[in-house]
């Protein structure tokens, strides 16, 4: 019976089959480098499906490299409060909520301060240069995101990972829409 309603108020079942594939169709996009298409399609999933925006991770690295942080953030939050033990999540709402501006409670200014102390003293790449393939590339791309929290444009990206993991693929992509729209010269994403 709650399926029922739930089917009724989001468009039937059909509405949640459309919103996966708009889903699909946005990654695709995502990993093609068109990040506004992409955005579009995640949104549209949203519309035909309103449960999936508490899982649409993706969208909100949409947001972000689209500068639309505080969006980005939010979309992070609402995905850590429906799935709060993936940290990922709570980086990514910390970078975009650091792109944003410092809070105006001056606690919470403190606060950041500390931790962008504390996190400053954090050699992530040279901790993990012998790891894993994954170890590497996710630490250099924290790295890199972490610098950018810090500075808004960066001078160099430290990453030193064999690519491509291809486990990875669509965080591979990601990283190259990092340095192409952050403007580190790369030719488009293939």
């Amino acid at each position: 019976m709650a399926a029922g309603i739930w089917d009724l108020i989001s468009g039937g079942a059909g509405g949640a089959a459309a919103a996966s594939l708009a889903v699909r169709r946005g990654m695709q996009l995502f990993r093609q480098g068109d990040v506004a298409g992409s955005l579009a399609e995640f949104d549209r999933a949203i519309d035909m499906d309103p449960r999936q925006k508490q899982y649409l991770w993706q969208r909100g690295l949409s947001l972000y490299y689209l500068d639309r942080f505080e969006e980005g953030a939010e979309q992070f939050r609402i995905d850590v409060a429906a799935n709060p033990n993936d940290t990922e999540e709570s980086i990514w709402c910390f970078l975009c909520e650091a792109q944003v501006g410092l809070d105006s409670r001056p606690v919470m200014r403190e606060a950041y301060v500390l931790l962008k102390v504390i996190s400053a003293k954090v050699d992530l790449v040279a901790n993990f240069s012998s790891g894993s393939d994954a170890e590497i590339f996710y630490s250099s791309l924290y790295a890199g995101l972490y610098y950018e929290s810090q500075v808004r444009r960066l001078h160099g990206f430290p990453c030193t990972c064999p690519l491509p993991v291809p486990q990875l693929e669509f965080s591979v992509k990601e990283i190259t829409i990092f340095k192409r729209t952050r403007q580190f010269g790369l030719d488009p994403v293939t």
